[in-house]
């Protein structure tokens, strides 16, 4: 779904060279562009850099501090953010984005999976196997944020996370992964809920270890 993201970006690219384009007689463009289209465009840069790169990324570090000068124009800050999602849209472009994120979510989710099989050999099955329910939904969440499916649904109490059920459906409907796996992942989301609700008879210690080893074969062949 790298298409869907890099269309989020030519989108905004596309919507800024159109303001530029107005002919204006302000340097500001306050004469063609109110304060609400200016609000909203630097809004939308900083909505799409935090969503496709992360809060801690070299991106979103560089354009923190552009968003929050006061000695230029509004106009001007978004003249400047623009520079970072161009560098964005390159070096998603070019792979390079994927390679970072990938490596620093791969490493999270590694030290969950190790400390659940710390704690399985320990004795603590139930533990280990809420820990790996815990990553595999992490991970579904990942999935979704990197290839542009939203995490959030509206529901009658508002705004509300996807349920991982549901997370997994869409994943396999866009092609993230096969048939196959999204079967499997059913079965591991069925796991986590007996050891969230404390159905701890109903599996063993072995089916905890054969559970984080399925969990941690799918998070290297498909890493978010």
């Amino acid at each position: 779904m790298q298409n869907n993201i890099d269309d989020q970006l030519e989108v905004i690219i596309s919507d800024f060279a159109e303001l530029k384009s107005k002919p204006h007689q302000y340097d500001d463009y306050s004469d063609v562009i109110d304060n609400v289209v200016r609000q909203t465009m630097l809004t939308r840069i900083r909505a799409a850099v935090t969503r496709i790169s992360g809060e801690d990324s070299p991106y979103s570090k560089q354009l923190e501090p552009i968003l929050k000068r006061q000695d230029v124009y509004e106009f001007e800050r978004i003249e400047m953010s623009m520079g970072i999602i161009t560098a964005l849209q390159m070096d998603l472009k070019a792979g390079y984005l994927s390679t970072f994120t990938e490596l620093i979510h791969g490493e999270i989710f590694a030290d969950f999976l190790e400390m659940a099989d710390y704690l399985c050999r320990e004795g603590y099955k139930d533990a280990a196997a809420v820990i790996a329910g815990g990553t595999i939904e992490s991970h579904l969440r990942q999935l979704c944020i990197k290839n542009g499916i939203e995490v959030e649904i509206q529901t009658q109490k508002g705004i509300e996370p996807k349920k991982a059920d549901l997370m997994n459906s869409e994943l396999s409907k866009n092609s993230i992964y096969s048939k196959l796996d999204q079967k499997n992942v059913i079965a591991w989301l069925d796991f986590r809920n007996k050891a969230a609700h404390a159905r701890y008879s109903e599996y063993s210690k072995d089916q905890v270890e054969l559970f984080i080893a399925g969990i941690r074969d799918f998070i290297t062949r498909i890493p978010a």
